[in-house]
């Protein structure tokens, strides 16, 4: 990732958390910085609505993917000052959108739905559908246990050494995009 690259940053529409807010923030402007497009699911709330203003303020490009869902629209939590949204029929297709137009992943702070598109990656990964590079940028460990499931799949050998190495880990944004570009194998 030498030149710009479409990043897919996957991270929560729900925490308010200001460790979490400020990570996104960061990351959204080293992403600016080094010339990439930010990928994220749509909101302007939380880590998402952090992300995507400071890459804007950065002065890149911004996709949100956002789903069509009774709950969000009624909320209107969609970012409308994306470069480009694009609204989902429905949370498959949308991860599908991410996955394809995003060159790589960082994965910040989430719930259950941030687990999710990760292991969508992950697995995409395993199937060989793709070669693109993920990282999971955790300063906090919110991804402890994660961690060490993967690390128990790998010696119960439900796991091979190859995926178990694709995911890479990093305390910070700097770290996040230097690991991108290493482990870039496309």
């Amino acid at each position: 990732m030498t030149k710009p690259a479409a990043v897919c940053v996957f991270c929560s529409a729900q925490s308010s958390n200001p460790r979490h807010l400020a990570l996104a923030e960061k990351l959204g402007a080293e992403l600016a910085r080094r010339g990439h497009t930010v990928i994220s699911g749509g909101g302007r709330v939380s880590s998402m609505g952090a992300l995507a203003r400071a890459a804007r303020a950065g002065g890149t490009r911004t996709v949100g993917i956002a789903v069509r869902a009774p709950l969000l629209d009624r909320l209107d939590l969609t970012d409308g000052d994306a470069d480009e949204l694009v609204v989902a029929p429905n949370l498959q297709v949308r991860n599908q959108l991410m996955i394809e137009r995003a060159d790589a992943f960082v994965v910040l702070a989430g719930g259950v739905g941030t687990l999710g598109e990760m292991l969508e990656v992950l697995t995409g990964r395993a199937l060989d559908a793709h070669r693109k590079p993920l990282v999971v940028l955790d300063p906090d460990a919110l991804f402890a246990l994660f961690r060490a499931q993967l690390d128990l799949l790998l010696t119960q050998g439900m796991m091979s050494s190859e995926l178990h190495r694709y995911i890479r880990w990093a305390t910070s944004p700097d770290q996040a995009l230097d690991l991108l570009v290493s482990s870039r194998e496309c």
